[in-house]
């Protein structure tokens, strides 16, 4: 089930659960030619890290094979956050979409009610309607 996992990968590098988090700065630094002085809230975006080109070449097309491998670059994919703070259910969580995803695939033929629905944040991503479906048994 590599292929699948790579695409739940895929899936969350493109619609993170979480857009993104805030940070304190514990000492005085300098990015980019800006200081950022001790105390600020910073906000780092998984959204934006998760779509740079210099980290995903063409970021918006499909291509679960970007997982295969060795993966992506250190703390470029952070759907689940990073570090000492990454969330503790990261690993549950992608089961319980892995064995989603298959019982979909295996069980299921499927369509959406509504092809082109709205996904907006809420504030993680929910679609406008519910993202209803139509499901018909597959014939084993």
């Amino acid at each position: 089930m590599r292929y699948s996992m790579n695409v739940v990968a895929k899936v969350l590098r493109l619609m993170p659960p979480l857009t993104g988090a805030f940070r304190e700065a514990l000492v005085d630094f300098t990015y980019a030619d800006y200081t950022i002085p001790k105390g600020w809230k910073l906000y780092c975006s998984t959204g934006s890290t998760h779509k740079d080109p210099v980290l995903y070449p063409n970021p918006e097309k499909f291509d679960a094979s970007r997982f295969e491998g060795s993966g992506s670059n250190p703390f470029s994919y952070v759907p689940f956050g990073g570090g000492p703070r990454m969330c503790l259910g990261h690993e549950f969580a992608r089961i319980n979409i892995l064995i989603f995803l298959h019982n979909m695939v295996t069980r299921f033929k499927w369509n959406l009610a509504i092809p082109d629905e709205a996904i907006g944040y809420n504030p993680m991503l929910s679609p406008q309607q519910g993202l209803p479906l139509r499901l018909l048994p597959r014939r084993l």
